[in-house]
């Protein structure tokens, strides 16, 4: 089987990860480590963790011991990539059937992450070996190994970024249940009759009235601005309070436009003490 043959028999992402083997430029030590890895020199190899270990058998008698990682995300940033996964239902589909959907790295693009490395330099490894060269002939032939670890599995690359399958799919279940819960909840109060909505409104989202206006927690300092009342206050864009008719009133000045007077002068009489009261200025 020639190299394009090979090459269009591995699936996308196992082919993306030995692309970046191909663009280190210490070709024959990559060679060498496809050869230990074709036949059969690579003993053992197992996960712990995010990281690879593996047993791979040398000139010596006794094998070297690899290991390999890439960083690994944070659980916040998991966080954002399995939310994004579950807005489309295809995502799921495909690594459920182990495969990987063809744009899954727009899914951690998008939250300023990369699920390849760029370059080998990105990919920490190690080998036993006396070669003082890394990769080394060892760590090349985990490398392609973990090429065809990948086509039969992308939940693999997935690990070595700090998630199992297990992990990856019971997440986008609770999220996509979650966003199901919702939806099922906004869908049922739309179609109840409107006394039976209403009856459900009061229930989801009774106020108590005596500590509604109540907020016990320190506030942030950065976030609290403290500005005097414009000319214009909430009376101003209400309008006159129809409190009696201008016909009615002998005085020049009728019933509302008297209220609304007063209520001017109590607005920013309030407003003021309360911008001394928030600079603690003066009182309460």
């Amino acid at each position: 089987m020639t190299n394009d043959t090979l090459q269009a028999s591995r699936e996308w992402w196992s082919q993306r990860w030995l692309d970046l083997l191909d663009s280190y430029r210490f070709k024959k030590r990559l060679e060498r480590g496809r050869n230990y890895a074709r036949q059969g020199n690579v003993l053992r190899i197992e996960f712990k963790g995010a990281k690879v270990l593996a047993m791979v058998q040398g000139s010596e008698p006794e094998p070297y011991t690899v290991s390999l990682s890439l960083d690994p995300f944070s659980e916040e940033q998991w966080g954002y990539v399995i939310e994004t996964m579950s807005q489309k239902s295809i995502f799921a589909a495909k690594l459920l059937a182990g495969e990987m959907p063809q744009n899954m790295e727009d899914v951690f693009t998008a939250n300023g992450l990369s699920l390849f490395p760029f370059t080998l330099s990105d990919v920490h490894s190690k080998c036993s070996c006396p070669d003082k060269a890394n990769p080394c002939k060892h760590v090349a032939a985990i490398y392609y190994q973990l090429g065809d670890r990948f086509s039969e599995d992308p939940f693999v690359l997935f690990q070595l970024r700090g998630r199992t399958k297990e992990q990856i799919l019971t997440d986008l279940r609770n999220v996509r249940s979650a966003n199901n819960v919702e939806k099922l909840d906004v869908t049922s109060l739309q179609t109840e009759k409107p006394d039976a909505q209403k009856s459900t409104v009061n229930k989801r989202f009774s106020v108590n009235k005596d500590s509604f206006w109540e907020y016990n927690e320190p506030l942030e300092s950065s976030l609290v601005v403290i500005v005097p009342s414009t000319s214009e206050t909430v009376l101003d864009m209400l309008g006159p309070v129809p409190l009696a008719k201008e016909e009615e009133n002998l005085t020049s000045l009728t019933a509302a436009d008297v209220v609304m007077k007063y209520l001017d002068t109590v607005y920013k009489d309030v407003s003021q003490k309360a911008v001394l009261a928030a600079m603690n200025v003066g009182g309460t």
